[in-house]
């Protein structure tokens, strides 16, 4: 059952998918966590495999970057796979002195700019936010690993460079952090009556400037990897 951009065939996918942006980084989940993983899609690049994780079947797949490449794959996967639960895990920048360099979000709401309710009159308030089930296990999870981590509404900007008084005016909102895809995400599993989740390691803070090498992101982001695979 390929679409126009996934090869996959219908059951190939699990109930739930980790979703990071890069290609590559799913690949490492694949092969560093599940057990017999199986490349199920490679279209464009955008690799998704299927394994398991301590007994239970798990995906991975890659969404690409932005609201608009995240929206395809994830409508994708919740509307023709049968995919139940998506749970993003990538890197934010932080708005917030509360969110420290490797830190972990956890969020528990996505602002944006696009208005998403002009297209998709079901969309509401509450459409910018989590599954409160899958909330709810990723901080009891955090809380049991002892992860340095913070919950909180994200900004998912469409400018990787865009102007700086978007990022202040979101952060005078509440926002924790800065990152591209949590809102479209989070309205399409509301759309399709499913389960979505953010959770993103500080990569680099606009506080501070301070920001993580490539070396240090690949080490780092082995705890944020692992507690989406908790809730998996």
């Amino acid at each position: 059952m390929p679409t126009p951009h996934n090869s996959a065939s219908l059951g190939d996918f699990a109930q739930t998918v980790l979703m990071p942006g890069d290609p590559l980084r799913s690949k490492f989940i694949a092969e560093n966590y599940l057990d017999n993983p199986i490349c199920v899609n490679n279209v464009r690049g955008i690799q998704g495999y299927t394994g398991t994780y301590m007994g239970k079947r798990v995906s991975v797949m890659a969404s690409g970057m932005g609201i608009p490449s995240i929206s395809i794959y994830s409508h994708e996967l919740f509307n023709f796979y049968g995919v139940e639960n998506i749970i993003r895990v990538g890197t934010i920048g932080s708005l917030s002195e509360n969110a420290k360099l490797r830190d972990i979000i956890i969020s528990d709401q996505a602002f944006s700019e696009i208005d998403f309710s002009k297209y998709f009159p079901a969309i509401t308030e509450e459409s910018y936010k989590p599954s409160p089930v899958l909330l709810s296990k990723a901080i009891t999870s955090a809380h049991e690993r002892g992860l340095s981590f913070v919950v909180g509404p994200v900004y998912s900007t469409e400018f990787f460079y865009g102007p700086p008084e978007l990022n202040q005016k979101y952060a005078d909102k509440g926002a924790l952090g800065v990152e591209m895809e949590s809102s479209a995400l989070y309205c399409n599993a509301f759309l399709a009556g499913k389960n979505a989740l953010t959770i993103c390691t500080v990569s680099d803070s606009l506080i501070t400037g301070e920001s993580l090498s490539s070396d240090e992101r690949a080490a780092g982001f082995r705890a944020m990897m692992e507690l989406a695979l908790d809730i998996a």
